[in-house]
């Protein structure tokens, strides 16, 4: 049972995949730093700032480094990855052929929940920006724009964009690539023009003091959370989306090249574009003022006297914050349709369209992360997102290792520098970082996973066991 429980498999050429069951590929580099970008620039830095800096203080600054830090270890072991096993699974189809079929499942239930939750999230986020704006534009009622946890009935500005973004995928790959370069545009200047203008209100007395809840996660009286790894735990949400471009593999032209350029590039161009953001919010006005807001850099403008900036800003979100969520229903699609095409879940969800693209699934998928949207409180949803996430982090570094001494040999048009130490880095970061999440967090993780191992065992495994493993 052991053996079968620990069985790999081999990662299939996209030219050897049925053709009903494979994707389109569309995409080239560009189009990758671009997912990329568009992904991880988002709701981590328009919205989560303002959750971190109530967690932080001004070393929300601090926060930022060590996650991104993490993530960018993380990135490295990926962007190996990636070229050695051009897959849409992406981290699971790694750990498939590396560390065996239950670990497999284990990181790819978990993917799962980081894309849907993450989906989500952004849709939230989107919604916290666009509903201050619908309600003035067309009286419509603030109980439709917030969910039960905020006093509302349904988010249905979140639910809405959702299904927006899923129609523009079912249309196409290469079509919804194109846009989503466009509005990563658009979402790069609104963060220049609030960099351009908060940075010269800068003031070195509102960094005082810098780490009123330390460094370590510790828990208040009132029960919340605080310090800098606590914030470090919620922020990290704020960088990964790279792992998106990992799973356009088998859509992208020369996965060789292209995809170790996406992933390695658009990691580099956040990295900066947070640090420069991050600085210029926490010096520009007290950290006190944009705590916890769902629009915290639109009110640092609006406490700066700039309310027309402001409004550029939520209408500049409004625009642009649908590319992280292209980028991770794009994901999400892609993990599901790999694992219904193994025999894990359906193989019905696996059909591809004439066009190529994986519309049963991206409607499938779609559905679910809009009932999570309409419902749930956007603090709760990202640090159930960043436990999936953390926890397939450290599988593809730990693939990246594996691999490294069981076939050194083995081509890879990307290698990691330093790789132990990137490798050992990227492991032990996301698990401390996993043990800085609240406890309750960690709790429905692992209940998460409880319920996957059942219907593991209860579903896929025996179908998996009947179709055989090629």
């Amino acid at each position: 049972m052991a053996g079968g429980l620990f069985r790999t498999k081999r990662v299939k050429d996209a030219a050897e995949q049925a053709p009903e069951h494979r994707l389109a590929a569309t995409l080239s580099w560009p189009h990758l730093v671009a997912l990329g970008v568009g992904a991880i620039v988002g709701t981590g830095i328009l919205t989560l700032i303002g959750v971190g800096a109530g967690k932080a203080g001004p070393a929300v600054i601090l926060s930022f480094v060590i996650a991104g830090a993490i993530c960018a270890c993380a990135a490295l072991a990926y962007a190996e990855m990636a070229t050695m096993m051009p897959a849409s699974g992406s981290a699971y189809a790694y750990s498939y052929a590396v560390l065996g079929e239950i670990i497999a499942w284990v990181v790819g239930w978990s993917l799962i929940l980081e894309y849907s939750l993450v989906v989500s999230t952004v849709a939230v986020g989107w919604s916290g920006y666009a509903a201050p704006l619908l309600h003035a534009w067309t009286g419509m009622p603030l109980e439709l724009m917030a969910g039960p946890h905020a006093n509302g009935i349904v988010n249905l500005p979140a639910i809405f964009i959702i299904a927006v973004v899923a129609g523009l995928l079912c249309l196409g790959t290469k079509e919804s690539a194109t846009l989503n370069a466009a509005l990563v545009v658009v979402k790069i200047i609104a963060l220049a023009v609030f960099v351009a203008v908060a940075l010269p209100y800068f003031n070195g007395a509102n960094l005082e003091p810098f780490a009123p809840f330390g460094f370590a996660k510790t828990i208040s009286p009132d029960g919340v959370e605080r310090g800098v790894m606590a914030a470090a735990a919620i922020i990290f949400f704020a960088f990964y989306g790279f792992d998106a471009i990992s799973t356009a593999a088998e859509e992208t032209k020369n996965p060789g090249r292209d995809l170790a350029i996406g992933i390695v590039g658009s990691m580099i161009a956040c990295v900066a574009i947070y640090m420069l953001v991050a600085v210029a919010a926490v010096g520009a006005t007290p950290f006190t003022h944009f705590a916890n807001s769902p629009e915290p850099l639109a009110l640092i403008l609006r406490d700066l006297g700039r309310p027309g900036f402001a409004t550029f800003l939520a209408v500049s979100a409004i625009i642009a914050l649908p590319t992280v969520l292209l980028g991770f229903l794009f994901g999400q699609s892609r993990i599901f349709f790999t694992m219904a095409r193994d025999g894990m879940l359906p193989i019905g969800l696996a059909k591809v369209s004439k066009r190529g693209s994986p519309v049963r699934i991206t409607l499938f998928t779609a559905a679910i992360v809009a009932v999570i949207a309409g419902l749930l409180p956007i603090d709760e949803i990202a640090a159930l997102a960043n436990a999936g996430t953390l926890a397939a982090f450290t599988a593809v570094a730990v693939c990246m290792m594996v691999l490294r001494v069981r076939a050194p040999d083995m081509p890879r048009m990307f290698r990691t520098p330093l790789w132990w130490l990137v490798g050992a880095i990227a492991v032990l970061g996301c698990i401390y970082l996993f043990f800085s999440l609240p406890v309750k967090t960690q709790l429905w993780f692992l209940a998460w996973n409880a319920l996957g191992v059942v219907i593991y065992f209860a579903y896929a495994r025996p179908r998996v066991s009947a179709k055989g493993i090629e």
